[in-house]
């Protein structure tokens, strides 16, 4: 094999990865994913409010609003951009008939996402324990935030592959399945991004209060080891749906 060869595969990939960052997140694309990001910086500053001290008033305003709320939308804004809207516009077509294998488009489309997601979401995250006047919770915050924002963009792509309606299905998973039956089943609070992004978050903290403390799902590090074999899941279903896709114009 020539090195001209060897390298078109590398060329390729590089080719989607920049066209990811470049073409798939305009400018409105990005006010969206940072009005979340400045929310979980108000949830921040709503900390404040809460008659206790700095630390577990942000545990606990960080646990419902920053987690349960701002990272799934702003990611849920990512991973729409990276696939979704382009499956809808019909103008995926021309990276799917390109040369390129599917797992290299579904790979180069997350780790664009991701980059996006770990400049915008985590790092506001961090912000929001500042302003909180808790800098013992920024970094948690920030790794809870970057591993369960990067694992909700591999789902979101996966289900962008599965169906044109990403944004719609999307929100159905996060509000009614991850919120209202991973609260009530274990079973699903411990594939839930929102969930395990949380338990890291609490399980980081040193002194975290005990209600946010939910038995039967892992929690800090063993969390982040949860969250990595479901991101690995869904990009496998993506890629395997990518292959499958039937495309047509754009959708209305």
């Amino acid at each position: 094999m020539t090195a001209s060869a060897a390298q078109r595969p590398r060329s390729r990939f590089g080719a989607i990865l920049r066209y990811t960052l470049q073409s798939c997140l305009p400018p409105k694309r990005w006010a969206a994913i940072l009005l979340p990001c400045v929310g979980a910086i108000l949830f921040g500053l709503l900390s404040r409010a809460v008659g206790s001290s700095a630390d577990r008033a942000f545990a606990n305003v960080a646990a419902e609003g920053i987690f349960g709320l701002a990272v799934p939308i702003a990611a849920l804004v990512i991973g729409d951009s990276v696939l979704g809207a382009e499956v809808r516009a019909g103008t995926f077509h021309f990276t799917w008939l390109s040369p390129a294998p599917t797992w290299q488009i579904v790979l180069g489309r997350w780790l664009g996402g991701s980059a996006v997601a770990l400049v915008t979401i985590a790092p506001s995250c961090a912000l929001a324990a500042l302003v909180a006047g808790s800098p013992s919770s920024a970094g948690p915050a920030f790794i809870a935030a970057a591993v369960g924002s990067i694992s909700y963009v591999a789902l979101f792509i996966a289900i962008g592959c599965i169906t044109r309606r990403t944004a719609v299905w999307s929100l159905a998973v996060v509000f009614l399945v991850e919120r209202l039956l991973g609260a009530a089943l274990t079973g699903i609070a411990q594939l839930s991004p929102t969930w395990q992004s949380r338990a890291i978050f609490v399980g980081l903290l040193d002194d975290a209060p005990a209600r946010l403390v939910r038995e039967g799902i892992p929690q800090g590090t063993s969390a982040i080891g949860r969250l990595a074999i479901v991101t690995l899941v869904a990009l496998a279903v993506a890629n395997w749906r990518m292959r499958r896709m039937q495309l047509s114009g754009a959708s209305d």
